[in-house]
């Protein structure tokens, strides 16, 4: 077997039409992933009754178990239920109604919540104690003060781990190719096999992959910059 690196630029260009799809994946996971993750830590810092076991349970089940686990367990899991409500309750709706991707994105968000609240948790911690506080004394609610003072420090905070987040389900977005997802990694797939070139197609795959990582980079490092300037005073 010899490399064809005319092909490599073939292949990179009949996979560029995948790329919209890997991104819906990891925006839309990354999105549902984050405001179930705050939601979470929240539940889990205030040791809301009832919910803050089923949070903590949540957490734990999700990052004790595979990520492709969760993929297929909501594939194969989510049709039975919905199928049994709608003939029990006599709905129209069935699950041949949800599009591939949509397994996915439900998934994913989950998955993605489970480590999200970690990542949300570090950040408030780094918040000090004493801010809270100080909102309480000025006569802000608990929720006012998280909204407007600990939160969007913490998110700033934990922008680095975020942005790791970000990049593990780009990458982690190639699993959805098991439920018939036509993503990045199963293009190239397609691509190489009408002449069994995978090697020069999986190459190509890796490359966009590598620019894709290397823009979310870009873009944390800009939003960092942003954020220092706002803390150092230097934008009005």
């Amino acid at each position: 077997m010899t490399l064809d690196p005319s092909f490599i630029w073939t292949a990179f260009v009949q996979i560029l039409p995948a790329i919209p799809t890997t991104l819906y994946i990891t925006i839309v996971s990354m999105f549902f992933g984050l405001l179930i993750g705050t939601a979470v830590v929240l539940i889990r810092i205030y040791k809301v009754p009832v919910l803050h076991p089923l949070a903590a349970g949540y957490v734990t089940l999700i990052r004790g178990t595979p990520m492709l686990t969760h993929l297929l367990l909501i594939y194969f899991g989510l049709p039975m239920l919905i199928d049994s409500l709608a003939e029990s309750f006599g709905w129209s709706f069935r699950s041949v109604s949800i599009p591939m991707i949509g397994f996915a994105y439900i998934s994913f968000s989950i998955t993605a919540g489970a480590y999200m609240s970690e990542v949300v948790r570090s950040g408030i911690i780094a918040v000090d104690r004493g801010q809270l506080e100080a909102a309480h004394s000025v006569g802000m609610t608990t929720f006012q003060a998280l909204r407007r003072i600990v939160l969007p420090q913490a998110f700033a905070a934990s922008l680095p781990n975020l942005s790791n987040g970000v990049i593990g389900m780009l990458h982690g977005s190639t699993l959805a190719f098991t439920v018939s997802v036509v993503d990045i990694n199963a293009q190239a797939q397609i691509v190489a096999s009408s002449n069994w070139k995978f090697f020069e197609a999986y190459l190509a795959a890796a490359v966009i992959f590598w620019g894709l990582t290397v823009l979310v980079e870009r873009l944390t490092a800009l939003i960092e910059k942003r954020i220092n300037l706002y803390n150092r005073g230097g934008v009005t």
